[in-house]
């Protein structure tokens, strides 16, 4: 489909106007659905699936808009684009909000039962799926629908039990009573990077124990007195000279009676406190391994919920930190609580509800950790490698790597995959397949679902059709090519992908991971709810829209740094969205009617056209250069540069020439570069801002039906002309030296004035008197001179650029002293220069290592510094005459 240049921009730049109804017609359009095109290489990239438990925030909308930026340059690229999107269950995050929405109702879980339960969390994900991609599309999102996953729909389900399965045969999946992170409040076991820890201000409540033959006590310290009525050993180290005589002696145990052994073993260190530690294995994982080496009793003395059972005696019931208060109290009645120390130490808290997490025994399912991460170590060694970008977190993820340990992935919850376990109701024989039994009727299967993490590890494969790997999405698409994170969920979901990816398909997940940090506010503080401080993309979008948002997002920081958010920097990006549109505006009222086969870039071009055009080329090169090296802040330089500068400042002020001119040939050509540049940006800018580029070349002259499949542009060097760069360069700096000149001395542009121009040579003179109409035009000069070996006027302004010296006679407008000082400190600019670049180059290791073209760039800078210091340095001497 060709479009002209009939259809016009409204005068002012509205992002409301220009974004409602356009995603939708990308939609219809299916642009953004893989094709499966076997003659396109394919790209595939899958969204980090976000939780169905709320609203999108900006670290999501950053998130998604990189990897926009990515499925889309790539699509223009002419590669087979999948960016398949999904959401995720998370488990205990939504089980915590339907249970919250439920309480406000006067309901609980139990009432309900879970089938009843279960319903309502699927309405509670219906509703909040519908919210996510209402913002999706907001943001102007790229993805392709129709591939769309859910981390519980049967297809993962599938994948998640055949994983489950697989390494349960492989004896990598074990059930056992063990010391886990227990959640309280959520009554479900934990991961360790579940678990956030918190500075708290604690004690240490040191004790004494007396020996049961009363022959003395044995001082032991605690941070959680409320253990000890689980205490069932003192441990002292085997080689501890004060207390060899004590071991295999007893104490009772305070408030209980219990007697208990002292037992030595090397995990106490002698060196720290009094070298007694008491030993309490159902509420410590240490206590847990010195426990199962003296095979101690385990007495657990707490419930799910975190209140005390039967075995805690006298404080059944009570919760644990009242249970605390009292046992304490109680302590100092007996005289057995010596000392409370005042302690500033580091508590786990569940990061999803917030409660003190409690060391607690528990029969839970685990993975075996060691042998996969050696895989996944090892493949970091070999050519198929996972390439973090930046490098610096491959360190992150081996140290996680190499210091794992097993993986808890049993959660007490109902919203999850159930755990494909059933045990025989009378024999209690455990069952681990895809399905139940034959007599089903005879077994229970297992009420506990996995982490969500244990689905979330299988989604680069699992959302392609994996474990059939004839799945015609598998084949093509996977290992996927890059995945968009940020560094705070290295532990949590990238390693897992990378080994459970390695285990199970035999490749990476992905073979780039590119990193991004966090949004922070204008104060680098982390946003949250407490300090009030968050921002709504939603909100940012309604004021600004979506293409000054993203590009914002995108363009403000480098791979792998956080970024600070700031609305200054926001409305900044839309007076740029603002530029582009009004420059865009202009030159479309100036080609109306204009087909994309009448651009003709073969007509006689102005020194400006090829300068613009040979702009263009480098620009091209140097952003396709930085989007392959996800260098997109570094992208944002670049285009801002050429656009507002080269662009706008310069080549459309010049353009105005020809089109306004009687010159027809002349006007045709300008109108075709517009054309062709401005096709060329708005292709360049398109996967930062989508909408505002659509909008623009469906009014522009091009031939396509949609910028969201045009090609991405590339260097045309039949249109690079570096004679015509440098003639321009020249003009440029005689032009903002004048304006300049102006400005110091207060005469305004309005004003002629006199301007000489002494050109080096007869070359350079030659250039500028064929070029005088650029120069009549942005100087107004009242009499312009261009001549070689001119002497400077007296009582004249002067300046001096590469290849040319300026002189502005103003007499009666100048200070002769001030103008000789304001030469002095240009003198010295030129010094400091000089000096700068001749230290480089005798520089011997920079002049030995440095490419010949560098050191060529070098020379050619101090002979240019040179001639200006000598031009200055010569004008300082004539007006002190």
């Amino acid at each position: 489909m060709e479009n002209t240049t009939e259809k016009m921009l409204s005068t002012k730049y509205d992002p409301k106007a220009v974004e409602e109804n356009r995603y939708q017609w990308w939609l219809e359009g299916k642009f953004f659905e893989a094709k499966s095109d076997e003659g396109k290489e394919p790209y595939t990239i899958v969204i980090p699936p976000p939780n169905v438990t709320g609203k999108l925030h900006l670290g999501h909308a950053w998130d998604t808009a990189l990897q926009d930026i990515l499925t889309r340059f790539k699509r223009m690229q002419g590669y087979d684009v999948l960016w398949l999107p999904g959401m995720d269950h998370a488990g205990i995050a939504t089980q915590a909000k339907v249970e919250e929405k439920l309480r406000a109702e006067g309901v609980t879980r139990y009432d309900l039962g879970r089938e009843k339960f279960l319903e309502k969390a699927w309405e509670w994900k219906e509703e909040y799926a519908s919210f996510i991609r209402a913002q999706w599309a907001k943001v102007g999102l790229g993805l392709d629908y129709s591939r769309e996953r859910f981390t519980l729909d049967e297809g993962l389900s599938k994948a998640v039990n055949e994983v489950f399965v697989k390494l349960y045969e492989k004896g990598y999946i074990y059930r056992g009573e063990r010391i886990i992170n227990w959640d309280p409040a959520a009554r479900t076991a934990l991961s360790d990077i579940e678990v956030i820890h918190k500075e708290v201000q604690g004690a240490f409540y040191h004790m004494n124990y007396p020996l049961t033959d009363g022959s003395g006590h044995i001082r032991i310290a605690t941070t959680r007195p409320e253990t000890m009525l689980g205490d069932t050993a003192v441990a002292v180290h085997p080689e501890d000279e004060r207390y060899k005589g004590l071991i295999g002696k007893t104490v009772t145990l305070p408030i209980v009676g219990r007697k208990i052994p002292i037992i030595a073993d090397d995990y106490v260190d002698k060196e720290f406190g009094t070298g007694v530690v008491k030993i309490t294995p159902a509420h410590d994982p240490n206590d847990f391994e010195v426990g199962n080496r003296h095979d101690l009793p385990r007495v657990l003395v707490m419930n799910e919920d975190g209140s005390m059972n039967e075995k805690a005696g006298r404080y059944h019931g009570m919760d644990r930190f009242e249970c605390r208060k009292q046992l304490v109290k109680d302590l100092q009645e007996a005289g057995v609580l010596v000392e409370i120390e005042e302690h500033m130490h580091s508590v786990g808290h569940s990061e999803r509800s917030g409660a003190v997490v409690e060391p607690y025994l528990s029969k839970q399912w685990f993975v075996k950790m060691g042998p996969l991460a050696e895989e996944a170590i090892k493949m970091q060694e070999g050519e198929e490698k996972v390439n973090f970008v930046p490098d610096r977190f491959e360190k992150t993820y081996l140290r996680w790597m190499e210091n794992i340990h097993d993986w808890c992935i049993s959660r007490q919850l109902w919203w999850g995959h159930r755990i494909p376990a059933w045990y025989h109701n009378e024999t209690g024989e455990l069952h681990v397949g895809h399905e139940a039994p034959a007599d089903v009727e005879n077994w229970t299967q297992d009420n506990d679902v996995l982490d969500t993490w244990f689905s979330s590890a299988l989604w680069p494969f699992s959302t392609l059709g994996w474990p059939n790997e004839e799945d015609a999405d598998f084949k093509r698409y996977y290992p996927t090519a890059c995945l968009v994170t940020g560094y705070d969920i290295i532990f949590f979901w990238v390693s897992r992908m990378i080994f459970q990816g390695r285990e199970f398909t035999g490749q990476r997940p992905f073979k780039d991971v590119l990193i991004h940090g966090l949004v922070r506010d204008e104060s680098g503080r982390k946003m949250s709810k407490s300090l009030g401080n968050g921002v709504d993309p939603m909100d940012v979008i309604e004021k600004y829209g979506a293409d000054s948002l993203r590009y914002f997002l995108t363009t403000g920081s480098s791979p792998g740094q956080d970024l600070r958010f700031s609305y200054e920097k926001v409305e900044a990006t839309w007076n740029f969205v603002n530029k582009i549109w009004n420059a865009s505006r202009f030159a479309l009222m100036n080609m109306e009617g204009m087909t994309h086969d009448q651009i003709d870039l073969t007509g006689e071009k102005s020194v400006a056209d090829k300068w613009v055009l040979t702009r263009l080329n480098e620009t091209i090169e140097e952003v396709t250069r930085l989007m392959d090296r996800y260098e997109f802040g570094e992208v944002g330089r670049v285009l801002y540069n050429f656009i507002w500068d080269d662009v706008c400042d310069w080549y459309i002020e010049m353009a105005k020439l020809p089109l306004y001119g009687e010159d027809e040939a002349a006007k045709k050509t300008t109108r075709s570069v517009l054309a062709y540049v401005l096709d060329n940006v708005m292709r360049m800018l398109h996967p930062f801002m989508p909408f505002v580029t659509e909008e623009i070349w469906q009014a522009l002259p091009t031939n396509g039906e949609s910028i969201t499949v045009a090609a991405w542009p590339t260097v045309n060097t039949e249109l690079s002309d570096k004679d015509a760069a440098n003639e321009m360069k020249l003009l440029v700096d005689i032009i903002r030296s004048v304006r300049n000149i102006r400005a110091e001395v207060n005469t305004p542009m309005s004003k002629k004035v006199e301007l000489m121009i002494n050109a080096k040579d007869e070359n350079v003179k030659e250039q500028l008197v064929k070029n005088a109409s650029y120069l009549e035009r942005f100087c107004n000069p009242e009499n312009l001179t261009i001549a070689t070996g001119m002497e400077a006027p007296e009582k004249s302004m002067s300046t001096i650029v590469t290849g040319a010296e300026l002189f502005l006679p103003l007499a009666g407008l100048i200070n002769m002293d001030e103008e000789i000082a304001r030469l002095e400190k240009e003198l010295e600019k030129f010094n400091k220069e000089v000096e700068r670049v001749q230290k480089k180059l005798s520089n011997q290791g920079f002049v030995a290592k440095a490419p010949a073209d560098v050191i060529e760039g070098e020379r050619a800078k101090e002979a240019d510094y040179i001639e200006k210091r000598d031009a200055v340095l010569k004008r300082i001497e004539e007006l002190k005459k």
